[in-house]
């Protein structure tokens, strides 16, 4: 902690220090060079950190700008009320630029962000109050006591003042919940969803950073420039933004910063030759993306990894599970899942066909079935990731049909997948503590104005997060990104990250796959010992063997309809499941089973 400090400590200085070296050019360099640093964490953050494609960045920087320029020029305000007034407008418009996020994602998202951007250019190159193709100028000099801003040497001062101000912003959002939940939605929304993530809320969100960064950036450079037209917002621009934050390092803040110093400077040294400029960024592009996908920001890591820490690091081994404190479970009137007619329709399929269950609490209800007989379709349909056709879901007592599955997990249900689905892109530790997190998105107004809350609610949620991982034996894996662990360790993971949310109810679809057998014995105590401590447990699996001995009462599907309910015991013995699912062989290895294990 001391050495960054003191490295932090000697980067301020010698910024501070800087002008005293440079000639007038070289100062309005550096100070354009600001402004698009902080376009670049803007963008960052929204493309980078939250996985939205934003091409309108410089949309957001020209109505920072404008709305400047319109108000002092044109309405007789005061600059700095002015900047307020184009801050308010910047969010407003990143708002509404967000909105078609919750529907569309990807190119589509970019190519309507594009579209807009291109709107934005369009209207100031014709519209009267923006002057027009040739733009506003004889925009007011910001007036600071004591502090001539039209000196590009103090203007400095204030640019770099509200740059360290906005990269430290920047950087606690990334590392605290709020940028662990937009990390998270980046690497897998569905995902995020499940755990609680208000994933349209954070993407609203990311795109109202990005707005204010953009703003921020617009007013500085209204007031450096003290001219605006529609060159400075153009499209190329955009890209050439595009391409600072790529080289940089789309995923840090700080590769952001140092792919905008490098644009500027290379852009700067190229001035004289447009042509061979527009080429030389295509190719720095393409290199990076190719040889340094991650950008500058990641090439010191992996230089690291080659030449560095070679192959030796600290052995890691999976410490054995440690058992939840059994609890009571409290009685309730009727169950706490209830499946009621529930049908699934995909165009000529029908997965499911009037499924109707219920699920008591406190207990351990097995679901199987050949493959396509629709298991995992009820699981999507139960926790919102598909609308039922007709039918209703229950749970706790209240109607939940089409809710989406953020709202259900903060309800109380939590579920693995099939296929895995972690956040590869985070570590083991910050998996546990997105789910462990279940804070609403609407309270990030503490992140502007009450930072030291938000910090102690991180310190906390990471004690509770250790805690968790030492229970699950996983401690020796908490930095470690999940795709780099043995897969029977990856699912023990996903079933900490789903007992990370507290839930009542959790979902588990076909958990042992792929484990072997001291793996599936381990899986089955840990699924008694979270019965044990009061959460009902619903489970899809092929393992028959492990469902006929861990669960209280089976349901067998087969073509999207339920042809059995009852005991283990009930169902190994139905004609119907051993003809559409378990065969002879299979159902005479069920009865070898004892029944007081099936029943445990």
């Amino acid at each position: 902690m001391k050495r960054r400090l003191a490295i932090l400590a000697a980067i301020g200085a010698a910024l501070w220090m800087l002008p005293y070296g440079v000639d007038s050019y070289a100062i309005h360099v550096i100070d354009v060079t600001l402004i698009f640093a902080l376009l670049a964490i803007g963008l960052g953050l929204a493309m980078g950190i939250a996985g939205q494609v934003n091409l309108a960045q410089v949309a957001f920087f020209g109505v920072g700008a404008y709305t400047v320029a319109i108000l002092t020029t044109n309405a007789g305000f005061g600059f700095w009320s002015a900047a307020l007034l184009a801050l308010v407008a910047t969010a407003v418009t990143g708002l509404v630029v967000g909105t078609p996020a919750l529907r569309v994602q990807s190119h589509y998202l970019g190519i309507v962000t594009l579209g807009l951007a291109l709107a934005f250019t369009n209207w100031v190159t014709n519209a009267e109050i923006s002057g027009g193709a040739e733009g506003i100028n004889a925009i007011p000099v910001p007036e600071l006591p004591g502090v001539d801003l039209s000196s590009e040497y103090l203007f400095y001062y204030l640019e770099l003042i509200v740059f360290a101000i906005a990269l430290a912003f920047g950087l606690f959002v990334v590392r605290t919940p709020l940028g662990r939940r937009m990390r998270a939605m980046r690497d897998d929304p569905l995902a995020a969803g499940s755990v609680g993530v208000e994933v349209p809320m954070v993407r609203m969100t990311a795109f109202l950073l990005a707005s204010v960064y953009g703003g921020t950036a617009g007013v500085l450079y209204a007031g450096l420039v003290r001219y605006v037209a529609p060159e400075s917002f153009s499209i190329a621009n955009m890209f050439l933004l595009l391409a600072m934050v790529i080289i940089g390092g789309r995923q840090s803040l700080l590769g952001c910063v140092a792919g905008a110093v490098m644009l500027s400077l290379l852009r700067e040294l190229l001035v004289d030759y447009p042509t061979y400029a527009q080429v030389a960024y295509g190719s720095v592009v393409v290199l990076v993306v190719v040889f340094a996908p991650t950008g500058l920001a990641g090439l010191p890591k992996r230089l690291w990894e080659r030449f560095v820490r070679g192959g030796g690091g600290p052995r890691q081994e999976l410490r054995p599970f440690e058992p939840y404190a059994a609890t009571e479970v409290s009685e309730r009137e009727g169950p706490l899942l209830e499946i009621v007619g529930i049908s699934k329709q995909f165009k000529g399929l029908r997965a499911l066909d009037e499924v109707s269950l219920a699920v008591g609490s406190g207990e351990i209800r097995g679901i199987v079935g050949p493959n396509g007989s629709g298991k995992t379709t009820l699981f999507n349909v139960v926790t919102g990731l598909y609308k039922a056709t007709t039918g209703r879901v229950v749970f706790d007592g209240r109607t939940v049909s089409g809710a989406s599955p953020y709202r259900l997990a903060q309800a109380g249900m939590a579920r693995t997948f099939q296929n895995l689905r972690l956040f590869t892109a985070l570590s083991v530790r910050e998996n546990i503590l997105v789910a462990l997190d279940q804070t609403r998105t609407r309270s990030i107004w503490q992140y502007l104005l009450w930072p030291v809350g938000v910090w102690r609610r991180d310190r906390a949620l990471r004690v509770g997060g250790d805690a968790l991982l030492a229970r699950f034996g996983l401690t020796d894996f908490a930095d470690a990104l999940p795709g780099a662990l043995p897969y029977g360790t990856q699912r023990r993971v996903e079933i900490a990250r789903a007992m990370a949310q507290r839930p009542k109810l959790l979902l588990l679809d076909e958990p042992a796959a792929g484990l072997n057998g001291e793996e599936v014995r381990q899986l089955s105590e840990i699924v008694r010992s979270i019965r044990d401590s009061g959460v009902t447990v619903v489970l899809i699996e092929h393992n028959m063997g492990l469902v006929m001995s861990l669960c209280e009462r089976v349901t067998v599907l087969a073509s999207g309809r339920i042809i059995a309910d009852g005991t283990p015991a009930e169902v190994a013995a139905a004609p119907q499941v051993i003809e559409a699912y378990l065969g002879d062989s299979m159902s005479d290895t069920i009865a070898e089973v004892p029944i007081e294990e099936a029943s445990r």
